[in-house]
């Protein structure tokens, strides 16, 4: 009777062993792969404290939670789309862009997309973000029917590229004049679906019964914020979320070789640098160079992180055509060379504990971070050791990404980890003007570094007026090796991008603009 009692025992425990291995296992999986034909659940990094799209850099989360669209779009290979508009054509004197808005579009409360509604909502970017008129500043704009006519100050190559920007996303102005509150209740847009809540840890989007662009196949989306990489993997693998974007290098191979997870990933148009604030220590340019031929960046790429990203070199990654490989960058990793520029710019170890010093002062620097994406601390931390082996104290401070933007641009930083995309508009022309065209009495507010050159400027102007795409690509290049000759900031690496979902989904697809997470082409699996 014991003997039979222990074999019961021990069949119940086999049991419960094998309930709980099988849990674990289908956990691991992803839940076979089911997703709710009704909710979709989406894991992401948000760094938007409200749904405003004028603030900050909202509207990029405004337009990757499939709330909002702009006039034109940008497809997987980068070449620009119509969206709100249909068409568009330019004068001759290159001055005055036609748009012609499409005539079946609707805001998600119903009313009518006009090229008035167009025409308020681009003035309201205006009235309402200082940045607006960094992409180009217009001497009049007008409605004719549903034609939105613009005339600019100065030709712009790239107009059609700018009104790509998601701080360009189109609203219904009428509402937010009702009483609609944009960043607590989100932005009445265009898009496939519309906000039901809004806060920084969870949004939830329902269904535009309104969209013109072909079906929405969810009646919901959940989207929780899960800032922290390994436990956005986790989720994931729990089936907690359906699809998640950009799992940490350390945990993508999970998904590799598991065939419940579809991996789209690409190489970015994003650069991972510091930027260097010339107002302090780092306005001598040995010890710039200094800091910068002290990084080797080979093995923070290669070896930190496993080969997920491209040693740094150049502002602009070579998975763009801007002569990458033409480029030198003098301050290519060489600790001697470091060593050597930091003693005849007068720094030396007078006390002996290996910080060098001058004029009473040690050498040291304030390294400011944010956690969000994995790698950035990691880079911090791997300059950190580098610097400490020549003799370079660095602090580094871990803030909220919310605070990066102002930081930026005040120049509270001596260096200032940034995650940009180069081609938020096509191509690096913006890129290259904000963060190191010289800032006049706050016309460039990006440009908190203190940065400027003359020629640099120049080349600069130049490029804003120039149509023609090969003179363009020079000028470019051009721009980029002064910024490596002045050792404008430290390039760290370039990442690839990815977004992984379960194979109950289909239409998961990263595009290089890192701007259409959520789109209406995301539907369940057919079975």
């Amino acid at each position: 009777m014991k003997h039979f009692r222990m074999k019961k025992l021990w069949k119940a425990i086999s049991l419960s062993l094998c309930g709980i291995l099988t849990a674990g296992i289908i956990a691991g999986c992803g839940s076979e792969n089911t997703v709710d034909k009704t909710t979709l659940k989406f894991g992401v990094t948000n760094f938007a404290d409200t749904l405003e799209p004028t603030q900050n850099y909202f509207g990029w989360v405004v337009m990757r939670y499939a709330i909002g669209e702009c006039l034109t779009k940008f497809d997987e290979k980068m070449e620009i789309q119509p969206w709100l508009a249909e068409s568009w054509s330019i004068s001759d004197d290159h001055l005055t862009w036609t748009f012609k808005i499409r005539d079946d579009v609707k805001f998600s409360n119903g009313n009518l997309v006009t090229a008035e509604a167009v025409k308020k909502s681009i003035e309201r970017a205006f009235t309402k973000n200082t940045r607006a008129k960094t992409f180009f500043e217009y001497t009049e704009m007008k409605a004719d029917g549903q034609n939105l006519i613009i005339t600019t100050s100065k030709p712009q190559p790239n107009m059609i590229g700018f009104l790509a920007d998601p701080l360009f996303i189109i609203v219904d102005v009428t509402a937010e004049e009702q009483g609609r509150d944009f960043a607590k209740e989100g932005p009445i847009c265009t898009g496939p679906y519309k906000v039901e809540s809004f806060v920084k840890e969870k949004a939830v989007m329902v269904k535009n019964e309104y969209y013109w662009d072909g079906e929405v196949p969810f009646e919901r989306v959940e989207i929780p914020s899960i800032d922290d990489p390994n436990t956005r993997a986790m989720a994931l693998q729990s089936g907690e979320v359906n699809f998640a974007v950009n799992i940490a290098p350390g945990d993508i191979d999970l998904f590799r070789n598991n065939d419940n997870f579809y991996i789209d990933e690409i190489s970015s148009l994003r650069t991972v640098l510091a930027r260097i604030n010339q107002k302090g220590i780092l306005g001598d340019d040995k010890v710039r160079a200094a800091l910068i031929s002290a990084c080797d960046r080979e093995n923070y790429n290669n070896v930190l992180l496993k080969g997920t990203f491209i040693p740094g070199k150049a502002p602009i990654p070579p998975s763009m055509d801007y002569g990458f490989d033409e480029l030198t960058d003098p301050n290519a990793y060489n600790k001697e060379r470091a060593k050597q520029l930091l003693a005849e710019a007068g720094w030396k170890d007078t006390d002996g504990d290996g910080i060098l010093d001058k004029d009473g002062k040690d050498l040291s620097l304030d390294f400011v971070v944010y956690n969000s994406r994995a790698e950035l601390p990691l880079y911090a931390e791997a300059v950190q050791a580098d610097a400490k082996k020549v003799g370079i104290n660095i602090n580094i401070k871990s803030v909220d990404y919310n605070l990066i933007d102002k930081m930026g641009i005040d120049g509270d930083y001596d260096l200032l980890i940034s995650n940009i995309t180069t081609a938020n508009t096509g191509d690096p022309e913006i890129y290259l003007s904000w963060y190191w065209k010289t800032n006049v009495n706050g016309d460039n507010p990006q440009n908190g570094s203190g940065y400027s050159n003359h020629e640099y400027d120049e080349i600069l102007n130049q490029l804003s007026v120039e149509f023609d795409k090969e003179k363009r690509r020079q000028l470019i290049i051009k721009a980029q090796q002064i910024l490596l000759n002045d050792g404008a900031a430290l390039f760290l690496g370039y990442p690839q991008t990815n977004i992984i979902s379960t194979k109950g989904l289909d239409g998961v697809v990263m595009y290089p603009s890192d701007y259409y997470w959520l789109t209406n082409k995301i539907k369940p699996a057919k079975a």
